[in-house]
């Protein structure tokens, strides 16, 4: 995998290797991380959107039908 150099200011190098180095990963590991997470949050932030534009009336019927086949597990 071919590999890049990025400009950061030495604090913020600093900080980001102190932080992939108690998480126990390399930093680039650790840049990843940070991009992953950042992806995730983004996606439950278009979910939670999402649900909270959804008609009430759709999300009580989404409730009901979750509610009765959670039951038929029991």
């Amino acid at each position: 995998m071919p590999l890049t150099t990025i400009k950061v200011t030495t604090d913020v190098r600093d900080r980001l290797k102190t932080q992939a180095s108690a998480a126990h990963r390399t930093l680039g590991e650790h840049l990843a991380h940070l991009a992953d997470m950042n992806d995730r949050r983004a996606r439950f932030a278009s979910l939670k959107q999402a649900i909270d534009a959804t008609p009430k009336k759709e999300l009580a019927s989404y409730r009901a039908e979750t509610e009765a086949w959670d039951r038929l597990e029991q």
